[in-house]
């Protein structure tokens, strides 16, 4: 599968462990190069749906100065949006439990940005999902986040986690986009990169 890449050095920038697996369980074979401390910020009227591909493009572009000849790189960013709020990751534990708090009883989506690049080519897009709570309590929004720690993750939480099993009612969309890496998708676009 996936003959076309064959020329290529697959390179996953992301420390996330949970796209590490999510792109191991397409098969492919890869490396790991994070760069330190680059800045997730955007400018303040870029509409919500472009913030995750911008930001992934600008982790391609931080990372593009250590790219080899035969490197594709891949970038990824995941945002969650409830009503007019867009949630990264949360601070501490105080700003986890509020995330929690506005996500308890409502629909959000989470809308992960990817970008594949290779020296002569890149390639943007972003998949979003519909994500629906049951009114959380007060324990047990304390309960995960005790338990859990959610700092690395957009909106506080993690799908695959106890919080998914207990507090999610519904999902439309990709359920690995909302892990953080909507792999469907990335298969599709690297079945035709070239």
């Amino acid at each position: 599968m996936l003959d076309n890449l064959k020329k290529y050095n697959i390179v996953l920038a992301s420390n996330s462990p949970r796209r590490k697996e999510l792109l191991a369980g397409l098969g492919l074979a890869f490396e790991v190069r994070v760069l330190p401390n680059i800045a997730e910020s955007y400018p303040a009227d870029l509409p919500v749906d472009e913030i995750p591909a911008y930001l992934a493009a600008m982790k391609a572009e931080a990372n593009r100065i250590g790219m080899k000849p035969a490197d594709l790189l891949l970038t990824a960013d995941t945002i969650v949006v409830c009503g007019d709020a867009v949630l990264g990751k949360p601070k501490d534990r105080a700003e986890a439990i509020a995330m929690l708090r506005l996500l308890s009883g409502r629909t959000h989506r989470v809308i992960t940005g990817v970008c594949i690049t290779s020296h002569g080519a890149q390639r943007k897009f972003s998949v979003s999902t519909d994500v629906t709570f049951k009114e959380l309590s007060d324990d047990e929004i304390d309960f995960y986040v005790t338990n859990y720690k959610p700092y690395d993750k957009a909106g506080a939480y993690g799908i695959q986690e106890w919080i998914g099993y207990a507090g999610v009612t519904s999902i439309s969309g990709s359920f690995f986009n909302v892990m953080g890496l909507p792999v469907q998708r990335l298969y599709a676009e690297l079945q035709t990169f070239k």
